[in-house]
């Protein structure tokens, strides 16, 4: 217990919500990446919606999935370091995520909506995470 705190007996620099938060973010980009490659490689697991709004085509959302997923996770692993900026940084792509996640919908639901709670949670873990807990 005593390697958790610092010599000003504050908490190390990740505690609590932001180890919740940074592991969400690993596994919630990860899956985002597979997504992308997955609709890269024009698997037949995604269904075809021709009279969608947004006329992307399948790959085209699996490049935006592939880039996204890989900052996720990048910011992730920069939260386990400490990193106050990376907090900032995971809502904002979460909120990106679960933005384009919405628009996926039609394409694979159960994936969608599957990424788009997992962004909640990191919004809503990166958001009431004390303000200590992400300092060093």
């Amino acid at each position: 217990m005593s390697s958790m705190t610092s010599s000003t007996g504050r908490r190390g620099a990740v505690t609590g919500g932001i180890v919740f938060a940074a592991t969400l973010m690993i596994f919630g980009g990860a899956m985002a990446i597979i997504e992308g490659i997955a609709a890269i490689s024009k698997d037949s697991i995604f269904v075809n919606t021709p009279n969608y709004t947004l006329k992307f085509s399948v790959a085209g959302w699996g490049w935006i999935h592939l880039i996204i997923g890989i900052v996720i996770v990048l910011a992730g692993l920069y939260l386990f370091s400490g990193a106050a900026w990376a907090r900032y940084i995971g809502i904002l792509v979460a909120g990106v995520s679960a933005f384009f996640n919405f628009f996926f919908i039609p394409y694979y639901p159960f994936w969608a909506l599957t990424l788009i709670a997992i962004d909640i949670f990191v919004i809503w873990a990166l958001a009431t995470a004390r303000r200590t807990d992400a300092s060093v």
